[in-house]
């Protein structure tokens, strides 16, 4: 049985797209891997320079399709659930905002994490070194 986690991308306060993972949803699992995807971003922009060099995603929708396309590359394993979806098995619940990550373990409804997305990847590999 996997570690199933949803993935919830929010444009001014409001979610925009749900991911489901079936597998390795655990923090130093689809965590870090979140982490590394969101921290290769050096900006969110609201429209697109003529020739802009830097990585960028044109606000949080177009960030939130970029992370399908990241983690969606064959069938199965990744799934798109309607906005607000919980309580689907899922054991971590990551929240993607312009400004922070909120990670919640589902089953007991802690808080795990709430801070920057550099912050984010810090305890994703702080909780793979305290395994």
């Amino acid at each position: 049985m996997g570690t199933r986690s949803l993935t919830q991308v929010y444009e001014h306060g409001e979610p925009v797209v749900c991911m489901y993972r079936q597998l390795d949803g655990y923090p130093t699992g689809h965590g870090a891997e979140l982490a590394e995807f969101l921290n290769q971003f050096d900006a969110i922009t609201n429209g697109i320079a003529v020739g802009e060099t830097r990585k960028t995603a044109n606000g949080m929708g177009c960030l939130a399709a970029q992370l399908i396309g990241h983690f969606k590359t064959e069938a199965g394993g990744f799934y798109l659930y309607p906005v607000n979806s919980e309580d689907v098995g899922e054991e971590y619940d990551y929240h993607i905002h312009e400004d922070k990550v909120v990670v919640n373990d589902s089953w007991t409804k802690e808080n795990l994490f709430t801070g920057s997305w550099t912050s984010f990847a810090k305890f994703c590999i702080k909780e793979t070194v305290a395994e």
